[in-house]
């Protein structure tokens, strides 16, 4: 941690990589706290799962809702917690940020975001759903937030809806 938040130095450069793979996305550090970057829309992320059956079908699952699995740990709770409101949604920002459009890791630190991304829905799943698995898909439906009157500006043009479908990955056999 001392090599992360000390100033650029020889040491600290040298070993920017192993420092950098151990500190994102668990400590990540940002200033939202102080400044926050409202959300101007609203993600539904979904999760499927393929299994293939021993007469070699595969089986693909509904989808499951895993926003709402979060939206239910924190409604009607006092005092919920930093992971139920922001894993998902962080793991998902980070996703973006690291695969761009094409869903393509360009770096370690993106293949570690999207095994993240894909640890979070299989464990979800698997806590929700008793089958065995061994791939899962992410939707993400995306709807835009409309600006409120109060805010004085005129009304742009509505974007519309956005549905993005994730690769099918690969899970390990870690309890699903």
């Amino acid at each position: 941690m001392f090599l992360h938040v000390a100033p650029p130095n020889p040491l600290s450069r040298q070993y920017s990589r192993q420092v950098d793979a151990w500190v994102f996305p668990l400590f990540e550090q940002n200033w939202r706290l102080f400044a926050p970057d409202p959300e101007s829309v609203n993600r539904q992320i979904s999760a499927r799962t393929m299994h293939t059956g021993p007469d070699g079908t595969a089986r693909v699952s509904g989808w499951f809702d895993l926003t709402a699995v979060d939206n239910s740990a924190v409604e009607h709770n006092a005092f919920p917690s930093h992971t139920a409101q922001n894993t998902l949604r962080r793991a998902w920002s980070s996703y973006v940020e690291t695969h761009g459009g094409d869903d393509r890791p360009r770096s370690e630190r993106a293949l570690m975001i999207q095994q993240y991304l894909t640890n979070i829905a299989a464990q979800r799943i698997s806590g929700h759903r008793g089958s065995a698995f061994e791939s899962v898909q992410l939707r993400v439906i995306t709807v835009p937030i409309a600006a409120s009157a109060a805010a004085g500006t005129a009304a742009a043009a509505p974007r519309s809806v956005e549905t993005r479908y994730l690769p099918w990955w690969k899970v390990t056999p870690h309890g699903n």
